[in-house]
């Protein structure tokens, strides 16, 4: 009924008189208070029904959108700056980033994308965490106004994936292993109340081990992907899920962890070809040491905190349009943030990998992207954009200090990013 009444409410908008033909949200630094909801706007509109057009390189990478009352009134309620402008004036924004000799495009939004996040429910009987941090993605999504729903194991193997076009992995850890956080905290109740939760879901669903259960949802995942999903993750999420697959059909786990020894050739035993970003790492054997492989560069980064920043790469918006899309953003250089997984050491990324950002005196990757299939994946490094060193038990991030944050930018362009017609990145 909500829907209908709204619907309604845009029908008869458009008969009044109409000041101006398009909206335009621009999306550069000088000109937008916040650029966090300006997506959840977007989002809105497509949501609606109505089409948007997303404007590569232009301002920071503006929207633009047929003008009608409601729409003024709802950038106004969430604090978006936005300009009204006549039809002549859209016209020829259009024809300006049509021009073969400018670095830019023009994009049309279609149908809001039905968005998931693969996370496991907080909450217990007594209000305890089973993961005592929070998740940056959530945190933007709810901030932005954007609806997602939550999904996990259960509705993964329950063949629930294609029901969503974009899929967000929180900070998991897929090779069993519980986050390799045993040395620290496996005194804590967080972490035994998570390890019987885990345990216990594993059971309920048929496999004897965790490790089962997280290579069974990887390999899912993958097929959702390979399908014409979008997958996107961050953090730990992302070199675990490439170890996971890797290790397929081999023990990586400590006794600590799954009750019996690894396999001491494990190592000999991975296949690299399964992954879909990285090769040739090596697995960290300790069990006691907070890393899963020589993927990460967290460790031997040996940047300051002060000169901590990553530049996202220019691509061609008329020949590259995917990857532009992924790295819209109103500054080139972006403030680098810390995780268990912060960056991606750049000789262990395979080479149909496309880097969309780098800290390049550290010789790593923060932001790499890639298709399998039909689908595409982005892998995104670090915990939280505005959190540089985000620990256990800490609290989230208020998003409402940081309307304009160029690094949750980059989450909220692979939100929008399925939303645009499929254009295939040339190569």
């Amino acid at each position: 009924m909500k829907q209908f009444l709204i619907s309604a409410l845009f029908f008869l908008a458009a008969l009044g008189p109409v000041r101006a033909a398009y909206i335009l949200i621009p999306m550069d630094a000088e000109s937008q208070r916040n650029h966090l909801k300006a997506y959840g706007i977007a989002y809105w509109v497509l949501n609606n029904g109505q089409e948007a057009w997303w404007l590569l390189n232009y301002r920071g990478g503006s929207f633009a959108f047929q003008h009608n009352r409601i729409f003024e009134r709802e950038c106004l309620t969430r604090g978006v700056s936005f300009e009204v402008i006549p039809d002549a004036q859209f016209n020829k924004i259009l024809s300006d980033i049509s021009n073969p000799e400018v670095n830019m495009d023009a994009l049309k939004l279609e149908v809001a994308p039905k968005i998931a996040v693969y996370t496991p429910d907080f909450n217990f009987q007594k209000g305890d965490k089973i993961q005592p941090w929070d998740d940056a993605v959530t945190l933007v999504l709810t901030y932005a106004e954007i609806p997602y729903e939550t999904i996990y194991d259960s509705e993964v193997m329950n063949d629930q994936l294609p029901k969503y076009d974009w899929i967000h992995l929180h900070h998991e850890d897929f090779t069993g292993q519980y986050g390799r956080f045993y040395r620290s905290y496996h005194n804590q109740p967080w972490y035994r109340e998570h390890v019987r939760f885990q345990e216990t879901l594993a059971h309920s669903l048929g496999f004897e081990k965790v490790s089962q259960l997280k290579l069974a949802v990887v390999k899912r995942i993958k097929e959702y992907v390979a399908g014409g999903g979008f997958m996107f993750a961050m953090c730990s999420a992302t070199d675990s899920y490439d170890i996971a697959l890797a290790a397929d059909g081999v023990d990586i786990c400590a006794q600590m962890y799954d009750g019996d020894p690894s396999d001491p050739q494990a190592q000999e035993k991975l296949d690299f070809s399964k992954t879909f970003a990285f090769k040739d790492f090596q697995l960290i054997r300790d069990p006691l040491i907070y890393e899963f492989s020589t993927i990460d560069n967290t460790d031997a980064r040996g940047i300051p905190p002060e000169q901590d920043y990553f530049t996202l790469f220019d691509f061609s918006a008329k020949w590259d349009p995917v990857p532009t899309m992924l790295t819209q953003c109103h500054t080139r250089t972006v403030k680098g943030f810390m995780g268990q997984t912060t960056a991606f050491r750049k000789q262990y990324i395979k080479s149909d990998a496309l880097i969309l950002g780098e800290t390049k005196p550290a010789q790593e990757a923060r932001y790499i992207h890639g298709t399998y299939g039909q689908g595409f994946w982005t892998f995104y490094g670090g915990h939280d954009p505005e959190d540089y060193r985000h620990f256990v038990n800490e609290p989230e991030t208020d998003l409402n200090l940081h309307p304009n944050s160029p690094g949750y930018r980059l989450i909220l362009n692979n939100i929008l990013f399925p939303a645009a017609k499929k254009k295939q990145r040339k190569t």
